[in-house]
């Protein structure tokens, strides 16, 4: 992902859902960004461009040991 895709990203999930969260880039990875919670990660934003729409992805794995 590009960083100003990020930035936007960054931006959006603060303004939608809390202003701790970050979005990161990911190290080796050019079509998804971390999220986090402060220091704690989250789950995976991806980027989706097929057939000409651009989209996002968020993908969240909740464990049962954190319920």
């Amino acid at each position: 992902m590009k960083p100003e895709e990020i930035k936007k990203l960054d931006a959006y999930f603060k303004r939608m859902f809390n202003p701790n969260m970050v979005v990161k880039a990911r190290p080796r990875k050019d079509d998804s960004a971390e999220v986090y919670a402060g220091d704690e990660f989250l789950g995976v934003v991806f980027r989706d461009d097929e057939d000409g729409d651009l989209s996002y992805n968020f993908t969240m794995a909740i464990l049962d040991v954190d319920l």
